[in-house]
């Protein structure tokens, strides 16, 4: 099956959700969920991912729409049987067009998935950077075990001729 799906999926849930907040929390006032740990807090991120600024919002959504069309290519270039890597490859672009969405719209990014303890919390994200993170992590496993295939096949090509 083509994961290809898997883009307007995880646009969808990232949209919503973020609309959701959008129009549900107030900016900057973290909701605990799970005491102090895990709270959601609606913030405006005009930086790249975990807050990392390039530049400009302009900067930032050239960079990530070029990101985007190396992603499509790659995923044009991969062999069909390649179902990890394509699966991976889903999550990024469709967390990607999630955030480049807020990029054009609102010239910033919506997140609000806040974890941490007291004044030591991690960058507060959102499904879209969820998806990417996945994807990327699959990419990895999927890329390093193809090449530890071929590292396979190369010392059994090679005992085979001794």
């Amino acid at each position: 099956m083509n994961p290809l799906w898997l883009v307007p999926a995880t646009i969808a849930i990232d949209q919503l959700t973020k609309l959701v907040v959008r129009h549900t929390m107030m900016r900057g006032l973290p909701v605990e969920v799970l005491g102090d740990f895990f709270r959601l807090t609606y913030i405006h991120n005009p930086g790249a991912a975990f807050g990392l600024n390039l530049g400009s919002p302009l900067l930032h959504t050239v960079v990530s729409v070029v990101a985007l069309g190396v992603l499509v290519h790659l995923y044009r270039t991969m062999e069909p049987g390649e179902r990890l890597l394509r699966f991976g490859l889903s999550l990024v672009l469709g967390g990607a067009v999630g955030n480049i969405i807020d990029r054009v719209y609102l010239h910033e990014v919506v997140d609000f998935f806040d974890f941490g303890f007291g004044s030591l919390r991690w960058p507060i994200f959102n499904f879209a950077d969820i998806f990417v993170t996945t994807g990327v992590f699959l990419l990895f496993w999927g890329y390093s075990r193809s090449e530890a295939a071929e590292t396979d096949g190369k010392t059994a090509d090679v005992s085979a001729r001794e």
